[in-house]
C-alpha cells in the first residue's frame, strides 16, 4: 500500500468519524529502511514526520537530512538518550526518569523534544503507564520542564494466524474500546495529541481520534 493509499484511508475515516479533513497525520515509520528507500516511497508523496525506532539508526539518518521532522517511537533506554538531539517528538515516555535524562542532555542541545506518555495496553509484556498512575507520571513529567502534548498507545498483540478469521469482530471491538479510553485519559489531562494506531488498525484509531497514526509496513511493500 503506497503513502496516496494511506493517506486516502485516514481521510475516510475522519470523514466517518465526523471529523475535519487533515485532523489526523501520518509518521511514516521508517526503522530498517535506508534514505534512498524512504524518499522513494515517503518524502516522493510530500513531508511527513519519520518515526524511528532504533536510536542508531535515527542518528544516523537525521545526520543526512537534518531538514526532515524526526520522531522517536522505540522504547528508550538512559544510554540512548543522547542519540534524540534531532527528535522533535518522544512517543513512548513511561517514567518520569526518562524525562529527566531528557531535559539534561536538552540543556547542551539548545532545544527539547516534546512527549507524549505512553500507556499500558494491559498486556504483562508490553511497557507503558498505567491508567491509574498516569496523572502521577504526567506531574513529574511535567516537572521536568518539558512539554507533554499527549497519549500513546500500542494496540495488543494480533491473534495467531488460524483465529484471526473468528476473532475479527471481536479483535475490533477490543482495540476500539482501548482507542476510545486513550481518548477519554488524554481528554480528561487536558492533552490534545494522540498517537495511536499502526499499519493493521490505523482507520480504527482514526475513528477514535487518533492525531497521529505510525505506519510503516504498509508504505514499503
Amino acid at each position: 500500500m503506497s503513502v496516496p493509499a494511506v493517506l486516502t484511508a485516514i481521510r475516510e475515516a475522519e470523514a466517518q468519524a465526523g471529523r475535519a479533513p487533515g485532523s489526523a497525520r501520518l509518521v511514516a515509520v521508517t526503522k530498517g529502511q535506508d534514505l534512498p528507500s524512504i524518499e522513494a516511497h515517503v518524502l516522493a508523496h510530500g513531508a511527513f514526520p519519520l518515526g524511528e525506532g532504533r536510536a542508531q539508526e535515527l542518528r544516523d539518518k537525521a545526520a543526512l537530512r537534518p531538514d526532515l521532522e524526526w520522531h522517536y517511537i522505540g522504547t528508550l533506554q538512559r544510554n540512548k538518550v543522547k542519540y534524540l538531539r534531532p527528535v522533535t517528538l518522544v512517543h513512548g515516555i513511561e517514567a518520569a526518569w526518562q524525562a529527566e535524562a531528557i531535559a539534561q542532555a536538552a540543556q547542551g542541545w539548545g532545544r527539547a523534544p516534546d512527549l507524549l506518555l505512553q500507556l499500558h495496553n494491559g498486556e504483562a509484556q508490553k511497557h507503558g503507564v498505567d491508567g491509574a498512575d498516569l496523572p502521577g507520571v504526567l506531574r513529574q513529567v511535567q516537572a521536568t520542564g518539558l512539554t507533554v502534548r499527549g497519549l500513546m498507545v500500542m494496540a495488543p498483540d494480533a491473534p495467531e494466524p488460524d483465529d484471526q478469521q473468528l476473532d475479527a469482530a471481536a479483535r475490533e471491538a477490543r482495540l476500539l474500546a482501548l482507542f476510545t479510553d486513550t481518548a477519554r485519559r488524554a481528554h480528561d489531562l487536558g492533552l490534545s495529541e494522540l498517537s495511536m494506531g499502526m499499519s493493521g488498525d490505523y482507520p480504527l484509531a482514526v475513528r477514535a481520534g487518533a492525531t497521529l497514526v505510525r505506519v510503516g509496513r504498509s508504505l514499503f511493500s
